[in-house]
């Protein structure tokens, strides 16, 4: 069995290669549970219903062009393209590609306490299907 520190991630946001100003990054993918249970059953019954995805990205801010702030402040409520991967390398098998369409919820441009790291967490919402690829091409 492959272990793998976590590293070195891949975060791409509107086409924009953000991984070198990320200090974490987490996708979270679920489904719904519908319950089933009818009269006379004696255990509850559930169907997998609606899936549902969200990644969480904190950065390290940064207000220069084409990176974390000129890439999302514009984009907050409408619908981006992500990606992100385990490995900022060529996916293969082992380093699969996710990626979809999503709404930035919510971004925070600045905010902290005095002597901290600038940080800009932000959260992406499912607004489509979630996909997961094994090949660059």
């Amino acid at each position: 069995m492959a272990t793998l520190v976590y590293t070195n991630a891949k975060i791409e946001i509107k086409g924009v290669d953000l991984s070198a100003h990320a200090s974490e990054v987490g996708l979270n993918y679920a489904s719904e549970t519908q319950d089933e249970t009818a009269m006379g059953d004696d255990t509850r019954i559930r169907k997998g219903g609606l899936k549902d995805w969200s990644v969480d990205v904190t950065f390290h801010q940064d207000y220069a062009a084409a990176a974390v702030d000129a890439t999302l402040f514009s984009v907050v409520g409408t619908t981006v393209c992500v990606e992100v991967r385990p490995q900022n390398i060529c996916s293969t098998a082992t380093n699969p590609i996710y990626s979809g369409i999503a709404v930035l919820e919510s971004y925070n441009p600045l905010g902290g306490s005095v002597g901290a790291l600038l940080d800009a967490p932000i959260s992406l919402q499912s607004a489509g299907t979630l996909s997961r690829a094994s090949s660059c091409g």
